[in-house]
């Protein structure tokens, strides 16, 4: 089984700010919900726990696994570019994303999700014929790209319609 959780609360996700690759580690909250979610998988065994670079993940995954937290730079939060911290509200838009006119360093999401994609195929040939559960630890944006790989990609291109909330985890299987 494939274990997706998103990483706990930190101050910009409390401050309702953009967060990608200048994101902050875990608040007092965050580290609660990593706890709670201990909690809520105990008794799992993980054979791989697999973790996006950032901070807040990593801390998020080994809270929740005690384990060796393997990174992999595929699983990294979408680039935001100079959107990157600024507050939701006051981010233009281009559809669920900062507008890439007005924001320089925008991350391209065909790019996002064919760097996830190949994250996930490469697991899948690798590991899909043993009976064995795997932990993922990402950002609202990974997990909801996770999601479509199982899903397939939403009519409207939204794949943070599959995304979870802080500190919460969704289960998938390559079968």
């Amino acid at each position: 089984m494939i274990y997706v959780i998103r990483h706990g609360q930190t101050d910009l996700n409390k401050e309702r700010r953009w967060q990608g690759r200048i994101g902050l580690p875990l608040n007092e909250t965050g580290i609660k919900q990593a706890k709670v979610l201990k909690d809520k998988l105990k008794g799992i065994t993980f054979e791989f726990v697999f973790s996006s670079p950032q901070e807040r993940a990593v801390q998020t995954a080994e809270i929740v696994t005690g384990a060796q937290v393997i990174t992999d730079t595929r699983l990294d939060v979408f680039d935001l570019g100079e959107a990157d911290g600024l507050k939701v509200e006051e981010v233009k838009r281009m559809g669920i994303l900062p507008d890439p006119n007005v924001y320089k360093g925008i991350e391209d999401m065909y790019s996002y999700i064919h760097r996830i994609f190949n994250f996930m195929r490469e697991l899948e040939n690798r590991y899909a014929h043993r009976e064995i559960n795997i932990l993922l630890a990402g950002h609202r944006d990974t997990t909801g790209c996770i999601g479509a790989y199982f899903k397939g990609i939403p009519e409207d291109g939204n794949i943070l319609s599959y995304s979870s909330n802080n500190g919460e985890y969704k289960v998938y299987d390559f079968k």
